[in-house]
């Protein structure tokens, strides 16, 4: 076993080379891993992080069966009988309703297909969904039975959070939100992260930087004023502002200024100026070597999630974050 492991060790270190490893020359010029890496950076986030999914699948299918294999113990007999015990026994058939409210909630996908025909397709969908939520509910009841404590991290990228912050400093949860001001997906995504904001309150700090994609020709713009928002201490109630806007023009920029209260002569100034432009490619290099290639993109605590995604997928790591953070705690 010993052997064993350490052979495993020395593949391993065979498997992961230095950075610095040289990988190719061109004319005299050397190609090393770190620069190859930081040109596929984005690539290899969703890589590690479809990797960890694949692990964490495989994890929670090798745990749910020590659990079954441990209630079956205790009550000396097979897990087969428990699972039909627990799971097959208790479910339930679906009700008319239940049916008619999953046939009104996809008719539009259905083509036009009669209730009748695609009913028993309904029911066997509606049971398979009763039989994994008694399922989770029977697992969840025994991993308190049997103490289970998950030690798998998902992978997480290091990522500062700039000088756009609110929230209070030691919240548990971090996120950095890069975005652009043009871009519809981050305006639709701005429900989400204000919903996270109402829903956790002080537990949560919310960082904003930018990236303005390069086909959007009033990103940059509308990223400067918001800067110039920032140096009158004005920042989130411009940025509110802009979010919501169908225009950024230059007029309309200006407007909101006065809208929120700015003095107008200093951020006119600012705006005309360009002042911020070395903060935004500071943005826009954190955002490189986080891997990111789009907008939105989010890091919560380190851990990315990329797109306009719902509420219910920033609650979903928010709230592992926090159950990881609670249990470290005891």
């Amino acid at each position: 076993m010993k052997n064993l492991a350490l052979s495993m060790l020395f593949a391993t270190a065979l498997a992961t080379p230095s950075p610095a490893e040289q990988l190719a020359t061109v004319g005299g010029r050397s190609i090393d891993r770190t620069e190859v890496e930081k040109a596929v950076a984005s690539e290899l986030a969703e890589l590690e992080s479809r990797r960890y999914q694949v692990l964490r699948d495989g994890l929670e299918m090798v745990v749910s069966e020590a659990l079954l294999e441990l209630e079956a113990a205790d009550r000396k007999t097979t897990v087969e009988q428990v699972v039909e015990t627990e799971i097959f026994a208790k479910s339930s058939e679906p009700t008319n309703a239940e049916i008619q409210a999953l046939y009104e909630q996809h008719k539009s996908t259905l083509q036009g297909a009669p209730l009748e025909e695609v009913r028993e397709r309904m029911i066997d969908y509606l049971k398979q969904v009763d039989l994994a939520a008694r399922q989770e509910s029977f697992l969840s009841t025994l991993k308190k039975k049997f103490p289970t404590v998950v030690s798998l991290r998902p992978p997480t990228v290091e990522v500062e959070v700039g000088t756009r912050v609110r929230g209070p400093a030691d919240a548990p949860i971090t996120i950095v939100q890069f975005s652009d001001y043009e871009c519809p997906f981050c305006k639709r995504a701005e429900v989400s992260v204000n919903k996270v904001m109402d829903t956790y309150g002080d537990r949560v700090r919310l960082a904003y930087r930018d990236y303005p994609l390069d086909f959007h020709a009033n990103a940059r713009p509308a990223a400067e004023a918001a800067h110039c928002a920032d140096a009158q201490g004005k920042f989130w109630q411009y940025h509110e502002k802009l979010m919501a806007s169908d225009s950024l023009s230059t007029d309309t920029l200006k407007s909101v200024a006065g809208a929120v209260g700015l003095d107008r002569a200093k951020f006119d100034a600012c705006i005309d100026n360009g002042q911020h432009k070395d903060a935004i490619a500071a943005d826009i290099a954190a955002a490189e070597k986080a891997g990111v290639n789009g907008t939105p993109a989010f890091f919560i605590n380190g851990r990315m999630l990329d797109g306009a995604q719902p509420f219910d997928a920033f609650k979903a790591i928010i709230d592992e974050e926090l159950a990881w953070i609670a249990a470290r705690a005891k």
